[in-house]
């Protein structure tokens, strides 16, 4: 059981290195996609042994589904620049390689988060549990805006080992993420045609923060629940405003057009 391990970066000069250094222990080969980037990621990525592509964006799972496309082997390990195999992780894969898949389309590991230098156990955000090592021959990334998943043809084990993902290292960095990811959100959720969009962007909000900090036991995570369960909310309530700028857009054209 041979592995190619994938990555897709844009300017990841400041996570990639550490990313590659985990997967030293079980990847045969390692494949950076890049779409575009201005920093050392290329360097970064040939520095630590890996095979570097330049594709142009066309959304996160036509990207994956390219990386693994070109990879050298049909088991794929699929990460993200800014996540990284635990130790405990990396010992499971190798034991895994020795003695087969057995019969196994994917496996599935929990998610760790370290978010402004603290990893996260509770709200909801753990173990947020991710299929990422996954035979290509039976299995493709799905999702055409956010939320990319790998949907396989067969059984999927559970792995134990963490997959730790570094997150945002501040307040702004977080503001700007939940700015790119609400904007796809919102674009996804017009593809829908969701509606009842106001009632959607005042009642989930408030919910949102009840679950994250309470049902999800974000209180467990000191003052940091608070700000993640905020955030929370202000990611939902973000992501309507921007759907409905969107459907307010479009009739506004359609109206313009029947004139």
């Amino acid at each position: 059981m041979e592995i190619s391990a994938v990555i897709i970066a844009l300017n990841e000069e400041h996570n990639l290195e550490r990313a590659l250094d985990s997967l030293a222990p079980v990847a045969d080969e390692v494949l950076v996609v890049d779409s575009g980037s201005t920093d050392r990621t290329r360097a970064i990525a040939e520095s630590g042994g890996a095979r570097f592509l330049s594709r142009a964006w066309e959304g996160y799972a036509r990207q994956k589904n390219y990386a693994a496309s070109q990879a050298r082997h049909d088991w794929v390990l699929s990460l993200d620049a800014d996540e990284a195999l635990s130790p405990e992780l990396a010992t499971e894969i190798q034991q895994v390689k020795k003695a087969g898949p057995g019969g196994a389309a994917g496996f599935s590991m929990p998610r760790l988060a370290r978010y402004q230098g603290r990893w996260i156990r509770h709200s909801g955000w753990y173990p947020d549990r991710k299929l990422r090592l996954y035979d290509r021959r039976r299995g493709r990334w799905v999702g055409d805006h956010v939320h990319e998943r790998v949907e396989v043809e067969g059984p999927v084990r559970a792995l134990a080992g963490d997959l730790l993902h570094y997150t945002c290292n501040s307040m702004e960095e977080h503001l700007r993420s939940v700015d790119r990811y609400t904007t796809l959100a919102a674009q996804e959720s017009f593809a829908r045609r969701e509606g009842w969009i106001l009632p959607r962007m005042v009642a989930l909000p408030p919910w949102k923060f009840f679950e994250t900090y309470l049902l999800r036991q974000g209180f467990r995570d000191g003052t940091t629940g608070v700000v993640i369960a905020a955030m929370a909310g202000y990611y939902v309530w973000r992501k309507y405003a921007k759907l409905w700028g969107m459907t307010h857009s479009a009739k506004g054209t359609e109206r313009a057009v029947g004139r």
